[in-house]
């Protein structure tokens, strides 16, 4: 029976090659793209456990109808006529997060076929809150600081006082001040400018986060696993920089290694600025280069020279 059913496997499987074109390969092509995709979203991720959860479950459907196991068949059909709703269910918060980025990624990019985005305003708000968090973790002040992106998170923001202001390292350090206000929510800034102070963030739910770590750092993880959000975190313990990104925590950044971070995340170059670049670089590279041979040009000729003088002293 089951030779059987392996040749007719294999036959069906020959004849459908033979049948495919070249549109059937790149529909191929796209779904394993967008499993590799999917796999990558949720591996690590809470929603990890439940797929492979799932998977066991197909794979149990599969041996059943190999084997013929009736009862687990009728068992397994069964649970899969709900399977579906059941999953929309289970995975909702994955599924929210994962259309959030995919629809903040595509107005992104379209925006950015008409418009530059401004790199140096960015670069001197960066600047502004690696100030600020460099003069915080030596005095072990604590703060939360979210950097906005395509994202919206008006709604954490309406729990909190909107400010509206300029990015500048003495405010940030005077919200943080532990007896002010507005110390112990979360600072938002969008668009290159303090919107929001004392802002109420949703906490992580995930478990295998270090139970040393307080409110803050889960709740800086917890709005960057629900939008693309980059947020700073000073621990009021230790003084530690750590920086959240895609549900991720970094923890133990110097102000130097925060400034990169912020950089690599928030600033978006323009092809030709980054051409631009690439041409100041090689510029530079070349006149680099020009500078070292002349100067080892002169080392020569100040050798050949003093060696001319020790000869003709010798002579004389």
């Amino acid at each position: 029976m089951l030779s059987e059913w392996l040749d007719n496997f294999f036959t069906n499987v020959k004849q459908t090659f033979s049948l495919m074109s070249f549109v059937d390969f790149v529909d191929i092509a796209c779904v394993a793209i967008a499993l590799y995709f999917a796999y990558k979203f949720i591996r690590d991720r809470r929603a990890g456990k439940l797929a492979l959860g799932v998977l066991l479950i197909i794979c149990f459907l599969i041996i059943s109808e190999l084997v013929e196991l009736r009862a687990m068949q009728f068992i397994f059909r069964n649970v899969f006529q709900v399977g579906v709703i059941t999953l929309v269910i289970v995975f909702q918060p994955e599924l929210r997060s994962l259309l959030e980025k995919m629809g903040g990624g595509s107005i992104k990019s379209i925006k950015s076929i008409g418009e530059t985005k401004d790199a140096d305003d960015t670069a001197e708000t960066i600047e502004q809150v690696c100030a600020a968090a460099s003069d915080m973790s030596k005095s072990k002040t604590g703060a939360l600081i979210v950097f906005e992106k395509s994202t919206k998170i008006g709604e954490y923001a309406a729990t909190g006082t909107v400010i509206n202001s300029n990015v500048n390292s003495f405010l940030i350090k005077n919200i943080f001040y532990n007896k002010a206000p507005l110390h112990d929510g979360a600072l938002i800034i969008r668009n290159n400018r303090i919107y929001a102070a004392g802002c109420v963030l949703p906490l992580t739910s995930q478990s295998d986060l270090n139970r040393d770590l307080g409110t803050r750092h889960r709740a800086a993880v917890g709005v960057s696993e629900n939008s693309d959000s980059v947020v700073v975190v000073v621990s009021e313990e230790t003084g530690r920089i750590s920086v959240a990104v895609n549900g991720v925590l970094n923890i133990g950044l110097t102000p130097e290694a925060l400034r990169e971070t912020l950089r690599d995340n928030l600033i978006t170059y323009s092809v030709t600025e980054v051409l631009k670049a690439k041409s100041r670089i090689s510029k530079n590279k070349n006149v680099t280069s020009r500078r070292k041979n002349s100067e080892r040009n002169e080392k020569t000729e100040k050798i050949e020279k003093s060696e001319k003088i020790e000869a003709e002293s010798e002579k004389n």
